[in-house]
C-alpha cells in the first residue's frame, strides 16, 4: 500500500490534481494507459471542473473501482451492482474519516475560485497537508475494497 500512495503523491506533487492521481496509480494495472488515466481525470480534479463538488481523490478512486469490478458489454448484471456496493463501501469509509466527500467541505468551506479564500487555502498549506492525507486515504480504502478487505 505504501507504493501505490507514494506513486499517488509522486503524482499530485508534479503538477496533477487528486482525481488524476488516484486513477493514474491504479489504471495501468487495469488497463488502462498512463495518458489515458491522466486525460480522463482531469475534468475531476479540484471537486470536478473546480467546482469544489466531490473531491478528486473520491472520484479517481470510484473510477479505480469501475474499472476493477463495473459492467462491460459483454458482462453480467451483478458486475453493477458488485460495483454499486463497492462504491458505497468507499463513500462510507472516507465519509466516516472525513465527515465529507466534497472538495470545499474539507478544505474548510474555503472557495478556490475567490481570490482571497485561494491565498488562504495556500497560507494553510492545505494542498499539502489536508489533500494528501485525502489521497492516501483514497488510495488506501480503494486498495482494501480491492483486496477484499
Amino acid at each position: 500500500m505504501q507504493d501505490k500512495k507514494n506513486k499517488a503523491l509522486s503524482y499530485f506533487n508534479n503538477s496533477f490534481n487528486c482525481a488524476q492521481s488516484v486513477l493514474t496509480t491504479f489504471g495501468p494495472e487495469l488497463g488502462l494507459g498512463k495518458d489515458e488515466c491522466l486525460r480522463i481525470a482531469t475534468a475531476f480534479g479540484a471537486g470536478m471542473g473546480k467546482q469544489q463538488h466531490v473531491c478528486g481523490a473520491v472520484s479517481g478512486a470510484l473510477m479505480v473501482l469501475g474499472l476493477k469490478f463495473g459492467k462491460a458489454l459483454n458482462d453480467p448484471e451483478s458486475n453493477k451492482e458488485n460495483t454499486y456496493d463497492k462504491a458505497a463501501e468507499f463513500l462510507k469509509r472516507f465519509e466516516s474519516k472525513n465527515e465529507s466527500i466534497y472538495c470545499k467541505q474539507l478544505l474548510q468551506e474555503l472557495d478556490m475560485k475567490k481570490e482571497k479564500d485561494l491565498i488562504k487555502i495556500h497560507e494553510l498549506g492545505l494542498f499539502e497537508t489536508d489533500c494528501i492525507n485525502y489521497i492516501k486515504q483514497a488510495v488506501d480504502i480503494t486498495e482494501q475494497l480491492i483486496n477484499n478487505e
